[in-house]
């Protein structure tokens, strides 16, 4: 039997559900995640893949996201910013790159960059200039509605005692 009362707290503790693949996606691991190109300096999302149990991190760094610092022939070294107690410290880790993947937080701010080139490009064609500063969304524009008429509803009383009764 054991002892009932000793709780194991191994490294893979309670990922029971976070480090299993889900339905239908079990198995060996695509060729496409061995053929993507890390760069120092681009931003990835930690997502470790089970199905390859060597360069895992520790559960506490699932789901993150971290800038790549270091590049090696099988793992990228990405740093990340851990919570300890009250302070936020700059973890590096060695990660194989089964684990990781492209991250898509500056996608939108590259866009942005790119629209804005454009509208710049274009203003300075131009000569007038161009606001490229994001303002938060107003408050929508008022109305007034016109031909309302008020109809005042009664409501029809209820008879309990005539209720089962048809008539």
């Amino acid at each position: 039997m054991g002892n009932q009362r000793a709780r194991s707290r191994g490294l893979r503790h309670g990922t029971r559900n976070m480090f299993s693949r889900p339905f239908r996606k079990k198995g060996m691991l695509n060729a496409t995640t061995f053929l993507r190109t890390f760069r120092v300096g681009d931003y990835v999302d930690i997502k470790v893949n089970p199905a390859q149990q060597k360069g895992m991190p520790y559960l506490a760094y699932q789901g993150r996201t971290g800038v790549v610092w270091n590049v090696t022939p099988r793992a990228v070294g990405v740093e990340v910013n851990k919570q300890i107690g009250g302070r936020v410290a700059r973890k590096r880790l060695h990660i194989r790159i089964e684990h990781v993947q492209h991250s898509r937080c500056r996608e939108d701010f590259i866009n942005r960059r790119i629209a804005n080139d454009a509208a710049k490009a274009e203003a300075k064609k131009t000569g007038k200039t161009v606001v490229t500063k994001r303002a938060p969304v107003g408050p929508r524009g008022g109305f007034v509605l016109t031909n309302v008429s008020t109809e005042i509803l009664t409501p029809i009383p209820y008879d309990i005692v005539r209720e089962g009764i048809k008539y």
